[in-house]
């Protein structure tokens, strides 16, 4: 029994995981893609806020996943703090993560058109799991045609509902940033997990794998009002890869000074997401829908998750160019 409950908490951690990096608009939070990324963007401040809801159609709890953020800038740094939670499953299995995020700004011309940045994020996370509410196979009993009793004793010790692990992440960044250019490309990686802590409920070693992205893609200027990004986002956990290819596009509109946002991505075998939003003054909200087209199609009749961002910068100054990465 052991053994199966284990296993268990091995499967509801891997859809978490999935949760966790499967956010369908990956880089609307910029600190959760590449801490690389805190403090790029022009002005003074950032807020960003993004929910996400996901298999309702197959899990009477859905799975769930929350983050806020805030960065800045001080001339060359950027730091910046963001708190992540993500909860799965009728075990209310919960991950909460706080991190502190600092990046720092290399020009590598003199007209600050080419930019590396390096990012370095580190915090905690606190992993819970309120096993009373699940059931197990002693606990099933033959009253009312059969069902399960969660009165009768499951017989199951576990060690702690509660697990703190230590968070540390790495990152790098290239972009090029002059304005007006037709086309500005984009590469970044990150390193997560790099202290690979102890994560098991039960006293034993059950370290917390690197994960790695690698995302790259290009903004191209169609015309003055007119833009495309394709974009590329590849993921690796120990045995788990996939690939997630989108293309997303803006226009600005003279008349009410706003950008109309929108685009596709497709996670390879997972899913085809649908987003739109509007950028305005100082407010982007963005929202998207995944439509499954994986194994579970049957099961969910190609309902996946729906999706909300909204990010608010406040400007002051006018920032120096380098600042500027053109893919956000």
């Amino acid at each position: 029994m052991r053994f199966k409950i284990t296993l268990i908490a091995l499967l509801i951690n891997g859809l978490s995981f999935a949760q966790d990096g499967h956010l369908s608009m990956y880089d609307a939070a910029p600190l959760y893609l590449n801490g690389s990324l805190t403090g790029v963007f022009e002005g003074d401040y950032r807020f960003h806020g993004q929910y996400r809801t996901q298999w309702k159609a197959v899990n009477f709890k859905p799975y769930t996943s929350a983050l806020i953020s805030f960065d800045m800038t001080i001339k060359k740094w950027g730091i910046g703090v963001q708190i992540n939670n993500f909860r799965a499953g009728a075990g209310n299995f919960n991950v909460l993560q706080g991190l502190i995020s600092a990046a720092y700004y290399v020009p590598l011309t003199k007209n600050k058109a080419h930019v590396l940045n390096f990012g370095l994020q580190g915090g905690a996370a606190q992993k819970s799991l309120e096993y009373q509410l699940l059931s197990f196979n002693n606990q099933y009993t033959m009253n009312n045609g059969g069902e399960f009793d969660q009165t009768i004793s499951s017989n199951e010790s576990f060690g702690a509902e509660s697990k703190m692990i230590p968070m540390l992440n790495a990152s790098a960044m290239y972009y090029y940033s002059k304005s007006g250019s037709k086309i500005n490309p984009f590469l970044g990686v990150s390193m997560f997990n790099l202290l690979q802590p102890n994560e098991s409920y039960f006293g034993r070693e059950n370290k917390l794998p690197l994960r790695m992205y690698t995302h790259l893609g290009a903004r191209i200027n169609i015309t003055e009002l007119f833009y495309l990004i394709p974009k590329v986002l590849v993921m690796n956990q120990r045995k788990f890869h996939e690939q997630t290819y989108a293309l997303e596009a803006g226009y600005f509109m003279k008349g009410s000074e706003t950008y109309l946002l929108g685009g596709v991505i497709m996670r390879a075998k997972d899913a085809f997401v649908a987003t739109i939003g509007a950028r305005k003054d100082r407010f982007t909200f963005k929202m998207a829908y995944d439509f499954n087209v994986s194994s579970l199609t049957n099961a969910s009749s190609g309902r996946g998750g729906f999706e909300l961002s909204l990010t608010y910068i406040h400007k002051k100054v006018k920032p120096t160019n380098y600042k500027n990465c053109p893919r956000l």
